[in-house]
Formats: structure tokens, sequence, C-alpha cells
């Protein structure tokens, strides 16, 4: 499913944000969370390494940011733009988060659980459902993350 122009401007970004952790030897994945009224809430990326945490994948550390912010960890209203499909954790923190909308490029298919795996943003056993828009700039995404992978081969 394409995007929008508006999602493909906030996926660039997101590849940008992407290719600063890809720098400091982190995979490189990118999350951009914009509000509501169109601003952005948070650009960043995994620094799992950096960080020395685990759980710092770039989608939730902008929900870290983001929820600082706007001084509440519900961010109802708020689209997230993933250059990767979001892992088990991270689309559980989304939906947390009560995220209303996910955009993402690539499908992960040996993670992904926001629709190739696990279908957790949009699962009905859950109390909160977002839309899912997948493949924006998706041949930019994927190949984002081959060519890391390959050059660390």
């Amino acid at each position: 499913m394409a995007g929008t122009e508006q999602d493909e401007n906030w996926m660039w970004r997101a590849i940008h944000v992407a290719r600063e952790a890809e720098r400091l030897g982190e995979v490189p994945v990118g999350a951009v969370l914009v509000g509501s009224d169109g601003k952005i809430l948070a650009a960043t990326s995994n620094r799992t390494i950096k960080n020395i945490d685990p759980t710092a994948h770039a989608e939730i550390l902008a929900l870290r940011t983001a929820a600082i912010r706007v001084g509440n960890y519900r961010l109802a209203g708020t689209t997230m733009y993933s250059t990767i499909e979001p892992c088990a954790m991270c689309a559980g923190a989304l939906i947390h988060a009560r995220v209303a909308r996910l955009v993402y490029g690539a499908a992960d298919e040996r993670f992904g659980a926001a629709e190739t795996r696990f279908r957790i943003c949009d699962s009905p056993e859950l109390n909160h459902r977002m839309e899912i828009t997948s493949g924006v700039l998706e041949d930019k995404c994927r190949s984002l993350m081959q060519e890391f992978f390959k050059a660390r081969r």
C-alpha cells in the first residue's frame, strides 16, 4: 500500500535519521513521530549499542521523547513513521501509547510484528488498533538495511 506525498516526506526524514544510526555502527532504523497538528514530536534512530540498552529501538526512543515533550504517555492522534516494520516490543509500545497510525517502509520478514508476523497493531484481541500504511519508499528503506548488513559480513 502506497502512502501520500506527505507520508513520503516524513519517511525521507526517517531515512535521514536511520543513516545517522548507521554512521554510529547501529542498525539503520529511523523513526519520526508526528502530532495530529502535523508537527514533528520526535525523530530518532536505533541506539541500542550507544545506550547499552536493548530497548533503545528507534520507535521506543521516539515515543519516549514525544511523551516528555507533550507531558503525557498517551500519544493519541499521532503518526509513527518507521523505515522498517516494528518488532513486537515496538508494536506493543505503539499500542500502549495509543498511536493512531503507523507508516513503515519495508516489511521485516523475521521480526515484523505490525503485519508480517503477529499483526499486533491492528489485532482485534487488543483494546487499541491503528491504521497501518506499508511500503512507503520501500525500496530505499530495504536497501538501507541490506547494504548495512552486507557491509558487515
